[in-house]
C-alpha cells in the first residue's frame, strides 16, 4: 500500500493573548492523530499560524502604545512553552501577516471576482461617534435576535449558535465606547455565497464523500448544515451573502484596487493555513524533516494529497461554507474532511477562571504536573463527535493513577527487575500461555489502528488498557515473585517476564501517539529502535538486551492538582482604617463599611478620620479604572448585594457583588460610568467570585447621615481608562 500524504492544521489561535486549555486540548487531538499517521509510515505536513488581523489588535496595540506587528511579535514569542511543554508537534509556525498571506490572500480574492462572485454594494453599518470609527462585529453587542440571549456579539450567538448582520442585533451598544451606535453608510465587498453556483456546490460538498471514500463531516455537523440551507416562503436560501471587507482604520491586508478597503480577518485567517504550509515548504533546503521535493503549488493541487482541519464547533460556520466555496471557486482542492469537536469545561462547568473553574496551561507546567497526564486524560475522553469534554479533577487523579501507573508502568516494573538480577537482563522465550496473550495483544493492532484513524480515541484507549488488564492478569496468575523462591522454576520465571517486557512493548506502541516522551524513555529502557506500528508484527526476541528499569512515571500527588485550581484569596488579619471614599463590600453579610466608634469624629470629615498617610508607590500598586456597568441584578438569597457585570476595556466583563441594594435599583445602574479596583484578588463568596471592587462614598454614621454613593466619573471617560 502506498504511504500517504496529509497536510494537517488546527485553527489559528487570535494573536491577541496566550493559549488557553481549549487551544491545548484542540492541538493535542491534533498531535495524537498525526503521531499515529507518522507511526503508519504516512508523510504529515502539520502547520499553523498565528491569526494576526482585525480591529481587536489594533486596538489593543493601540492602547499598548506599540505597533499592530510588535503586539503580534509579543503574542508569538509566548507560544514556544505551551507548545514545546505539551509535546505539540507542528512543523511550523506562521503568521497570517506574512508576506505568503497577503499574496494569496489578494490571489484568491482576484479569482473569485473573476468568477463573478464579488459584488460591491453600499451598506448601512453601525458607527461608534465617540471613537470615530465603524464598529466591528465583535465591538458590537446586545441581544440576539434569534433567542434573545443578552451581551451576544453582532456576528453570532454564542447560546444558540445563529449566525446574523450586525444590524438585526436588539439593543446594541459599542463594546469601546459603551455608547450606542449610529449606522452610517459605506461600500462593502461581499462573497455571494448565495450565487446558485455556490448553494449547489455546497450541497454536495458537504454531503458527499471525499477521495478517501469518506465523509467530509461528522453527521451532527451535516444536520446544522442542513439548516443553512433551508429555504423561506419566498424561496431564498438561508445562505446569505458575506460581507468580506472593512473600512479603514483596520489591521490587515488591503483590497486590491480599493484604497482603504481591507479584508475581513475572516477572510485572510483561513487561507492563513495555505501561507503556513507554503512558507514551510518554501524552507526545505533548510528543513531536513520534509520529504517533498515539489513546490507549495504542485504538492497542494496533487490529487493524493490529503488535507484536514482540526477546529472548534463555535467556527463551524466559516469553515464547512466559507472556506471550502473560497478554495472551490478560485479553482483549488478543498478540504478532504473538517474534523469538529465540541469545548472543554471542568465538573460539568464553563471553563471560567475567576470562577475557579479555569484550568491555565503555564500554571500547570510550573506545578510540575506531567504533561502527558493531561494528554492521556483528553484523550481517554475525545471521541469523534461533536461532544464537550469535561475535566473532573478527581477523576483525572484516579485515572491517571489506575491506568498509567497500576496498570501500564506496573508491567514493565514487575518484570524488569527479575530479568536482570536473573538474567543479566537478557529476555528469554516464551511459553505457550505466554504466546496466547501476546498473540491477543498483536491481533489488537488493526483495531486500535483503525480507532486512532478514526479519531476515536477513547475507545482505543479503553481496547489498550484492557490489554493491559489482560497482562496483569497474567503476571496474577503466574507470580514471578514465587517463581523466584521456587526450585526448578528458573525457566519458566524467565518465559514469564519475558513475556510481560514483550507485551509491555505491544501496549507502548499502541500508547505512543498519546504518549510521545513516556515511550521515548520506554525505548531506551528496552533497547529498541522508535516504535511504529508496524513493530505490532514484531518481537524483541530471546537474547535481546534491555537497560536498568528507571521509573517511568510519577502518580498525580491530589495536593499539587489543587493547587491548579487555587484562586488567590484575598487576606484581612487585622481592620484598616476607613477613608472617606470606601468600597461597597462583596460578601454574603455585605453592608457599606462604618467606622467604629473610636475612630468616630464629629469634626472628621465624613465622620472618620484620615488614614494614616502612604507613599506614592504604595497608592500606585492600586489600580483603579472607569468601567461601565453592562448588566445588574439583585442577587437571589440577600437583600443587600447586587451582581454588577462590568466592561473595563478588556474584551470581557467581570462579575462584582457590591452591598448597594438597599440604595440603587438595577435598571437605575446599567449603561452608567463607575470606578473599580482592577488588580484585587478575585475572592470565593456564597454566591460566587467577585473579580473586583467598585468604589462609593458613605458617612461613618449612616443612621445620623444615611446614604451610599457610586462614584461617577465626568462626561467623557471611557471604560478601561485608569485612574492616576
Amino acid at each position: 500500500m502506498s504511504k500517504r500524504r496529509l497536510f494537517v492544521t488546527t485553527a489559528l489561535p487570535y494573536a491577541n493573548g496566550n493559549f488557553h486549555i481549549g487551544h491545548i486540548m484542540e492541538y493535542i487531538q491534533a498531535d495524537i492523530w498525526v503521531r499515529f499517521q507518522r507511526m503508519q509510515g504516512n508523510q504529515v505536513h502539520f502547520v499553523c499560524a498565528d491569526d494576526a488581523h482585525g480591529a481587536p489588535i489594533m486596538i489593543a496595540a493601540e492602547k499598548a502604545g506599540i505597533t499592530p506587528q510588535q503586539f503580534v511579535a509579543n503574542i508569538s514569542s509566548g507560544r514556544k512553552p505551551y507548545l514545546d511543554g505539551f509535546h505539540i508537534g507542528f512543523d511550523n509556525w506562521h503568521s497570517t501577516d506574512g508576506q505568503e498571506n497577503h499574496a494569496l490572500a489578494k490571489e484568491i480574492y482576484l479569482q473569485l471576482r473573476e468568477a463573478g462572485l464579488i459584488e460591491v454594494r453600499e451598506i448601512e453599518q453601525f458607527y461608534d461617534p465617540e471613537k470615530g470609527m465603524f464598529l466591528p462585529d465583535r465591538f458590537i453587542k446586545g441581544e440576539c435576535p434569534a433567542c434573545g440571549a443578552k451581551d451576544q456579539y453582532g456576528d453570532s450567538c454564542e447560546s444558540c449558535g445563529a449566525v446574523y448582520s450586525p444590524t438585526e442585533v436588539k439593543n446594541p451598544y459599542s463594546a469601546l465606547s459603551g455608547s450606542t451606535p449610529v449606522l452610517k453608510k459605506s461600500d462593502h465587498y461581499f462573497f455571494k455565497l448565495s450565487d446558485p453556483r455556490c448553494i449547489s456546490f455546497l450541497k454536495d460538498w458537504t454531503q458527499g464523500l471525499n477521495a478517501e471514500g469518506r465523509h467530509r463531516l461528522q453527521p451532527e455537523v451535516l444536520n446544522k448544515i442542513k439548516e443553512w440551507f433551508v429555504t423561506d416562503e419566498s424561496g431564498k436560501s438561508g445562505l446569505g451573502d458575506w460581507d468580506i471587507s472593512r473600512d479603514a482604520p483596520y489591521f490587515g491586508i488591503e483590497i486590491p484596487d480599493a484604497p482603504g478597503k481591507y479584508f475581513y480577518v475572516w477572510l485572510d485567517a483561513p487561507i492563513g493555513y495555505l501561507a503556513a504550509l507554503k512558507n514551510y515548504l518554501d524552507q526545505k533546503p533548510n528543513q531536513k524533516n520534509v520529504a517533498d521535493e515539489v513546490g507549495f503549488e504542485a504538492f497542494l493541487s496533487d490529487p493524493s494529497v490529503e488535507q484536514y482541519h482540526f477546529i472548534g464547533k463555535d467556527i463551524t460556520y466559516f469553515h464547512t461554507l466559507f472556506w471550502p466555496a473560497m478554495l472551490h471557486f478560485s479553482g483549488r482542492k478543498t478540504p478532504s474532511s473538517i474534523f469538529v469537536h465540541g469545548f472543554i469545561t471542568v465538573s460539568g462547568e464553563k471553563m471560567s477562571k475567576s470562577r475557579g473553574t479555569g484550568i491555565d496551561p503555564l500554571k500547570y507546567l510550573s506545578l510540575g504536573m506531567n504533561p502527558e497526564w493531561l494528554r492521556y486524560y483528553l484523550a481517554a475522553k475525545l471521541s469523534a463527535r461533536v461532544e464537550d469534554v469535561d475535566f473532573n479533577p478527581q477523576d483525572f487523579m484516579l485515572r491517571v493513577n489506575s491506568d498509567l501507573v497500576g496498570k501500564y508502568i506496573n508491567i514493565a516494573s514487575r518484570a524488569s527487575n527479575f530479568i536482570h538480577k536473573q538474567f543479566d537482563a537478557q529476555l528469554g522465550s516464551v511459553q505457550p500461555r505466554g504466546e496466547q496473550l501476546l498473540g491477543q495483544l498483536q491481533a489488537a493492532a488493526p483495531t486500535i489502528a483503525k480507532l486512532y484513524e478514526d479519531r476515536e480515541f477513547a475507545k482505543a484507549l479503553r481496547d489498550i488498557m484492557s490489554l493491559a488488564d489482560h497482562v496483569n492478569e497474567f503476571v496474577d496468575q503466574n507470580k514471578p515473585w514465587e517463581l523466584a523462591k521456587k526450585e526448578g522454576a528458573i525457566d519458566e520465571l524467565h518465559a514469564v517476564c519475558t513475556t510481560c517486557l514483550e507485551a509491555f512493548r505491544y501496549l507502548s506502541i499502541y500508547l505512543k501517539p498519546v504518549l510521545p516522551s513516556l515511550c521515548a524513555q520506554v525505548e531506551v529502557f528496552l533497547k529498541c529502535s522508535p516504535l511504529v506500528f508496524a513493530d505490532a508484527n514484531t518481537r524483541l526476541g530471546p537474547g535481546h538486551v534491555i537497560n536498568d528499569y528507571k521509573h517511568l512515571i510519577q502518580r498525580v500527588d491530589e495536593k499539587v492538582l489543587d493547587k491548579l485550581f487555587e484562586l488567590p484569596v484575598e487576606t484581612d488579619s487585622k481592620p484598616k482604617p476607613s477613608g472617606a471614599i470606601t468600597s461597597a463590600k462583596a460578601d454574603s453579610n455585605a453592608d457599606v463599611s462604618s467606622g467604629s466608634s473610636d475612630q468616630q469624629n464629629s469634626e472628621a470629615p465624613g465622620g472618620e478620620l484620615i488614614a494614616p498617610t502612604i507613599g506614592i508607590e504604595e497608592f500606585a500598586k492600586v489600580d483603579l479604572r472607569i468601567a461601565q456597568i453592562v448588566s445588574c441584578e439583585n442577587v437571589e438569597g440577600s437583600t443587600k448585594l447586587l451582581r454588577l457585570m462590568l466592561d473595563i476595556g478588556e474584551g470581557r466583563t467581570r462579575q462584582v457583588f457590591s452591598g448597594i441594594a438597599s440604595v440603587y435599583k438595577p435598571e437605575d445602574l446599567v449603561g452608567k460610568l463607575t470606578v473599580m479596583v482592577a488588580n484585587l484578588a478575585p475572592r470565593k463568596m456564597k454566591f460566587g467570585v467577585s473579580e473586583g471592587m467598585v468604589l462609593a462614598a458613605s458617612h461613618a454614621d449612616e443612621k445620623a447621615t444615611p446614604g451610599i454613593y457610586i462614584l461617577h466619573p465626568w462626561i467623557g471617560a471611557k471604560p478601561g481608562m485608569r485612574i492616576h
